[in-house]
């Protein structure tokens, strides 16, 4: 399928590893410039020589989502690079396991600005230039635990993803006349090299097989390529249609019914 995606602008965050990695390659590979963006800057730096190797079109911009004023400049970098910007994808995020009455305000006020505020500046800075284009699209990376209960230790992950799916909402009612579409995407456990599900697998392979039996019904983890997937095609005009969503890509994990 021909998504129509080529000359188009990109911007992803938390782009140098995972899901975020795999997301701006096949945009890459659809032929579209791309705006990666993390803290760690070796690894920002790894990642744009592999991705300028395959021939992409790439602004590398190191940098603290969680400071206030870094969602506009990498916004306005972007545009200034490529002249325009056409597509954001809010992925960068993390977690911070503690029982609620363990945490701190300090806690929550880290992760709403990681898993939250991060997503809302760049959305904000993001929207006047989608408009200058007659449109856009913004995808919201969030989880099947912002979409139902994660279990004991998770409140803040819960709460923050849960955030990112009713902001994408309203959004999306507010941004239709724009030509604006926003969407959320809810991945289940997703296997890279790097992540926990990773480590988890590489410490304990026997408790990680029993997790797989009792909870992924496709009997494996999901990989960062199949999220990627339905996050390009939700970027496209192949899903014109699709404003406002919240997609499970989980192979049958989480138990909410919509």
């Amino acid at each position: 399928m021909n998504l129509n995606l080529k000359g188009k602008v990109a911007v992803i965050t938390g782009s140098s590893r995972g899901i975020g990695k795999s997301i701006a390659t096949r945009f890459a590979e659809e032929g579209c410039g791309i705006t990666i963006c993390a803290r760690g800057k070796a690894e920002l730096k790894k990642t744009a020589e592999e991705l300028e190797a395959a021939g992409a079109s790439v602004l590398s911009v190191p940098i603290d989502l969680t400071a206030p004023e870094s969602a506009a400049q990498v916004i306005d970098q972007t545009v200034g690079h490529f002249g325009k910007l056409n597509i954001l994808i809010n992925n960068v995020g993390g977690n911070r396991r503690k029982e609620f009455a363990e945490t701190t305000d300090q806690d929550w006020y880290d992760m709403a600005e990681l898993n939250f505020m991060s997503h809302v500046r760049c959305s904000r800075s993001a929207i006047p230039y989608m408009r200058k284009e007659g449109g856009g699209a913004i995808v919201f990376i969030s989880s099947i635990f912002g979409r139902e209960a994660g279990g004991p230790g998770l409140s803040i992950y819960n709460t923050t993803k849960s955030a990112l799916i009713s902001v994408a909402k309203i959004m999306a009612l507010e941004l239709a006349g724009s030509g604006i579409r926003v969407n959320s995407v809810a991945p289940g456990s997703i296997r890279f090299e790097g992540g926990s599900w990773d480590r988890r697998m590489k410490e304990d392979p026997e408790a990680m097989q029993s997790f797989i039996e009792t909870n992924l019904p496709i009997g494996r983890f999901g990989t960062v390529d199949e999220v990627a997937d339905v996050v390009v095609f939700l970027a496209s005009e192949r899903a014109s249609l699709v404003t406002g969503a919240s997609l499970n890509i989980d192979g049958g994990q989480s138990h909410s019914l919509i």
